[in-house]
């Protein structure tokens, strides 16, 4: 009697090898992925907590505005940005010169100073002196021991009545960009067609001065 052969099953699907040269598989199914699901629970608390903080370092540096220094109005650098208008790191030695504020006094009334900028076109130092002038208007000095060399110092009843600017001391509006629109005019012959009329002429030539050579030979 010969020995039964044992059955063999056949291996899993995931197990099988696969057809040609496809990518082995080999799934990893064990992450444990919930414990790396990124929640937003605390986001209200979080909202909560950046507007108190606003609040308590505006009340910090009152009366001087929320939005930090007065910066200057200046252009990007390089041919591709130079048209974009965007503030700067401060104002330069001449601009100040030209808005009657000495430089040690500018940073301790609140306008940025840099001593790297240099004015290259009259219309940029122009355009800042007048936004010095401007903020320099507005000022409400609050009086103190330091000297302001030339810069008076405000009443009673101005710091009395002064409110904290919220943002920027002098926003600026960014100019829009000017759009010109060009008349289009209809046209009885377009540029399209009278290539195609070419392109036709070409083609056919060997065609009609065959057909023009036929029928002048019909004719003699």
């Amino acid at each position: 009697r010969e020995p039964e052969q044992e059955s063999v099953a056949p291996p899993p699907a995931s197990a099988a090898m696969p057809a040609h040269n496809n990518v082995l598989p080999n799934q990893h199914f064990h992450k444990r992925w919930m414990d790396r699901v990124k929640t937003w629970f605390n986001q209200p608390a979080r909202k909560h907590r950046r507007r108190m903080a606003r609040k308590a370092k505006a009340e910090k540096m009152a009366p001087r505005p929320t939005g930090g220094l007065l910066r200057p109005v200046v252009r990007a650098p390089t041919v591709r940005y130079n048209t974009k208008v965007r503030k700067g790191r401060g104002f330069t030695f001449e601009e100040l010169k030209e808005a009657g504020i000495s430089k040690p006094v500018a940073r301790t009334v609140g306008i940025a100073v840099d001593h790297r900028r240099k004015n290259h076109s009259l219309e940029s130092l122009q355009e800042n002196v007048a936004r010095l002038k401007a903020y320099k208007s507005k000022l409400i000095i609050f009086p103190g021991k330091g000297q302001l060399n030339g810069l008076a110092k405000a009443e009673k009843a101005d710091t009395d009545s002064a409110v904290q600017v919220q943002g920027d001391a002098l926003p600026f509006p960014k100019p829009a960009q000017e759009l010109q629109f060009r008349k289009v005019e209809a046209k009885d012959d377009s540029v399209f067609h009278q290539l195609r009329v070419i392109r036709s002429d070409t083609r056919l030539e060997g065609l009609r001065l065959k057909r023009q050579r036929e029928k002048d030979e019909e004719k003699n």
